[in-house]
Formats: C-alpha cells, sequence, structure tokens
C-alpha cells in the first residue's frame, strides 16, 4: 500500500555510522542523471534503501546500451526504476540485470 510519503535517502547529506543497511552512513551516487535517448520503465521489489538503489542501478549500468537510471524508491512496495537507453533493452535482460543485483522485477510501466 502506497501512503503517499518517501523516504529522504540522505544523499545530499553524511549521515553517521549506521543510519543505513550497510552501517557506512547514507551511500552517496546512488543515481545517475538521465541523458537522451530511448526510456524504458519497470517496477523493482524489495528495494528498502540507497544500497538498495546503488546495486540495481550498478548492475543495470552494466548494460551496454544504458546511458542512465534513476529510482523511485517505494520502501514496501513497488519502486519505479527508468532506464534511459541507447537502443531498447529487451526485458529479460533487464530482469537478468535486476536479479544479479538481488531484487525482483514486478512488470514494465507504461510512460
Amino acid at each position: 500500500m502506497d501512503n503517499g510519503h518517501r523516504l529522504d535517502l540522505g544523499l545530499t547529506e553524511a549521515k553517521p555510522a549506521g543510519d543505513s543497511c550497510c552501517g557506512g552512513g547514507a551511500c552517496g551516487g546512488a543515481e545517475s542523471a538521465p541523458v537522451e535517448g530511448a526510456t524504458q520503465q519497470v517496477l523493482v521489489t524489495g528495494m528498502t534503501c540507497a544500497h538498495c538503489v546503488a546495486s540495481v542501478t550498478e548492475e543495470l549500468s552494466e548494460l551496454p546500451e544504458v546511458q542512465g537510471v534513476t529510482v523511485d524508491l517505494r520502501v514496501g512496495g513497488e519502486s519505479r526504476v527508468t532506464i534511459v537507453t541507447s537502443a531498447p533493452v529487451g526485458d529479460d535482460r533487464i530482469r537478468s540485470a535486476v536479479e544479479e543485483a538481488g531484487y525482483a522485477v514486478a512488470g514494465s510501466t507504461a510512460e
């Protein structure tokens, strides 16, 4: 259930140790700015913090076509992941990258 509240990931200022899932404060650089190209969106389940966002972003960014990834984190729900690419990427490759990061694709969305 989406209660409309968003979680501040603390990406703009350092947090004391122990404030994140990995115990090292906020994870910086979890999102990269999107650039022009084809855009694909997927819904990902299981993400709860900046470390989760960084893991999914890192795995998707390893796909050669991917130029940028942004994540709208929804703790306890489906997070919207926007992938900007130079060419369309198959759903199976996106799903594999997300699963490699340790999460699940719930579906794709229309913009």
